[in-house]
């Protein structure tokens, strides 16, 4: 059993014990295309406007379906009407020109290993590793994504874990962050799901040091 497992972390073990079971989530199941449509719209804004601005989307089209032709079709001026950046205009229009000549659908990315679709995805404008490791985990439902450039996956294992990377940085301390992580396997994404929902408190002290991603 995951929880099970987890728990052989006496310090995991508090974390489960003191946060509600995540629910399961799929967003777009099985629709990869989409899916990356959806992450761009919500980059760096609220998920109300988010969700607002994707329905509007959505809206442009006759079936509520941005098809990567239609997409394509679609002019600046009737995309900026749903509220997107130029920027992120770019970057759909990015996804969508490589939708038609990639293949997209989840029987060709069940055959793949979790780093294999990262490094398929991430030459698209507007995707990176982070963008595609959500995607694993809840598109591609893969259970053992650590996404560490996540702020706040980042965050709560330094609250977490304070004894263990105090008076790290950089890359020692992203180094360190997936030697604790790796007891986890092969559940980290639910390691992650669990660290997202739990509320550690940060000892008024205690000072979060910036983790460099390795290169």
């Amino acid at each position: 059993m995951p929880i099970t497992h987890l728990s052989q972390d006496p310090v995991f073990a508090r974390i489960i014990a003191e946060t509600p079971a995540p629910k399961p989530f799929y967003d777009w199941e099985n629709d990869i295309y989409l899916a990356l449509l959806e992450s761009i719209v919500s980059q760096q804004i609220s998920t109300k406007a988010a969700d607002a601005i994707f329905r509007r989307l959505l809206g442009l089209f006759p079936d509520n379906y941005p098809h990567p032709n239609a997409l394509l079709a679609k002019s600046t001026d009737e995309l900026r009407s749903a509220g997107l950046s130029f920027q992120k205009i770019k970057y759909l229009q990015s996804v969508a020109e490589f939708a038609l000549t990639n293949r997209m659908d989840r029987p060709f990315f069940d055959t793949m290993t979790d780093e294999e679709i990262v490094q398929y995805l991430i030459p698209i404008k507007g995707v990176g590793r982070w963008t595609v490791e959500m995607l694993l985990m809840f598109v591609l439902d893969r259970p053992d994504v650590f996404p560490v450039d996540d702020l706040v996956i980042r965050q709560s294992m330094l609250r977490a874990y304070a004894d263990q990377t105090a008076g790290l940085t950089g890359k020692a301390l992203y180094r360190r962050l997936h030697e604790i992580a790796e007891p986890w396997r092969p559940h980290r994404t639910l390691a992650c799901r669990y660290l997202w929902r739990w509320k550690g408190v940060v000892p008024a002290s205690n000072t979060l040091p910036e983790v460099t991603p390795a290169r």
